[in-house]
């Protein structure tokens, strides 16, 4: 986390991978002046609000735009209001919907991944991105294949999905976020553009 705010818009996100997808996409978009931190878990996001961020100086004098990401998980809904409830604990102003801006000085906005009302994740999203590549039909047939196994079915599915498509690249072993400053993930798919609204909506 870091000690200081250097930039007029700030985006907070859940963690190193989230930081890492988001600055490649920045750098993508060719946007500028967003500084990007990990509030380091969604459990920490309210303490950090609270405790951290409008207790900064450097907030109140310098940040005109703030943009808030999580995931879903298994309930959007619920995932937004707990955002909600995390920004009214702070003092900051509270947006009615997903992706709608409100408030100035900041500006807030909040993007829930990976499309805003269903449940997922980062790796949904990512994973919905290469639908048309040839590795995720093979990718596929190995999870079909470890369905017939006794207990071997990873936990969190989307995850373990991620990494055995990120096995099929030319450098096997990468992250998520290592894998968005690669350029593993097809940018241009249309499936980013919502997530690229919503940054135009940062730096607007």
């Amino acid at each position: 986390m870091p000690t200081e705010i250097t930039q007029s818009r700030l985006l907070l996100v859940e963690g190193k991978d989230d930081l890492l997808f988001f600055d490649a996409l920045i750098k993508q978009q060719n946007l500028q002046n967003i500084q990007i931190i990990s509030y380091e878990g969604k459990p920490n996001l309210r303490r950090f609000l609270k405790s951290v961020l409008v207790k900064s100086p450097e907030f109140h004098n310098r940040v005109n735009s703030l943009g808030i990401v999580r995931d879903a998980d298994t309930n959007a809904s619920s995932t937004f209001q707990s955002i909600c409830d995390a920004l009214q604990s702070a003092g900051l102003s509270v947006p009615h919907r997903v992706l709608e801006p409100t408030g100035r000085h900041p500006q807030i906005t909040i993007m829930i991944i990976p499309h805003g009302s269903t449940h997922g994740m980062l790796e949904d999203l990512c994973l919905d991105a290469v639908k048309a590549d040839p590795a995720t039909n093979c990718m596929e047939q190995y999870f079909q294949c470890l369905q017939q196994l006794p207990s071997s079915i990873p936990n969190n599915i989307s995850k373990a999905k991620v990494q055995v498509f990120l096995a099929s690249r030319h450098e096997p072993g990468k992250r998520l976020g290592e894998a968005a400053q690669a350029g593993y993930w097809p940018w241009n798919n249309g499936v980013f553009e919502t997530t690229k609204s919503f940054l135009q909506q940062i730096v607007s």
